[in-house]
């Protein structure tokens, strides 16, 4: 396990951005447009199967060793989705966002496809320092990728690229120069970058105490047992949170809008 939180996040981002290309072109624009090289991630978030070994609780350790405290639970039921998020005493530093797919609640197919991936994969592995970001520890062929995508974008996608980080998250309350995340969208599309429009360019409102937007993934090449191709791999998200009626900023998720935040990394 790493010793500290940044060893951690360091190389997570490392892996991040040699999959979004975008993220670390958005971050440096970000960082001119502030003038500063202190742009704040709010949140991770990672993906993973409600499998023995592999489910949310397996992969929080890593994070839980380093302090970081389980705080809301959430379910997604059209996506058979679990997540839990997790926050650090410290508020400095990134939430945790974790999910886990009800492997259990898909077809049979799919199901046959994802253990046939995941039959011979140590699970000792887990436990080591860079196991979420080390991707893929299968093969699996673009037929079944496809099986899995007509079913699940969310299964399709961790076969495809496995334990990374699927975003990174820009705190816009902590931007110097920009104070709304209405602002930071209308930066992003000057400079040609898409944003994820499923459910408005803006998931969530003051109303709920966090707003969130982000762009759409990058395209990039997977080696799949039989091809080569290029798909959907990871997004930069934004957001900007407000205080709740006690005065204090709001740290938790909406789950209406993180659902709508998923569907950044569907396949056009």
């Amino acid at each position: 396990m790493h010793t500290s939180i940044n060893d951690l996040f360091a190389g997570l981002w490392a892996d991040y951005v040699a999959i979004t290309p975008s993220a670390a072109r958005i971050h440096e624009l970000l960082q001119q447009h502030d003038n500063s090289n202190d742009i704040i991630n709010d949140h991770i978030a990672l993906r993973t199967f409600n499998v023995p070994g592999l489910a949310v609780a397996d992969l929080a350790v890593h994070f839980t060793q380093l302090g970081y405290v389980q705080s809301g639970e959430y379910d997604f039921n059209s996506k058979k989705l679990n997540a839990w998020h997790f926050q650090h005493p410290n508020p400095t530093q990134p939430k945790v966002f974790i999910s886990e797919l009800r492997v259990d609640e898909l077809s049979t197919d799919a199901q046959a496809i994802i253990q046939k991936m995941l039959a011979n994969m140590d699970l000792a592995i887990v436990a080591s320092d860079n196991f979420l970001y080390s991707g893929t520890h299968w093969q699996v062929s673009e037929t079944d990728y496809r099986a899995l995508l007509a079913e699940s974008e969310y299964a399709a996608w961790l076969a495809a690229w496995g334990f990374r980080a699927n975003h990174f998250t820009v705190s816009v309350n902590h931007l110097s120069s920009m104070h709304e995340l209405t602002d930071v969208n209308a930066l992003l599309k000057e400079n040609g970058f898409v944003l994820n429009t499923s459910g408005g360019e803006i998931k969530g409102s003051p109303e709920v105490c966090l707003a969130q937007s982000s762009t759409m993934a990058d395209s990039m090449p997977v080696a799949f047992s039989d091809a080569t191709v290029a798909i959907p791999s990871c997004f930069y998200e934004f957001a900007q949170r407000y205080a709740m009626a006690n005065g204090e900023l709001y740290q938790g998720f909406v789950a209406a809008s993180a659902d709508k935040i998923f569907e950044s990394t569907n396949v056009n």
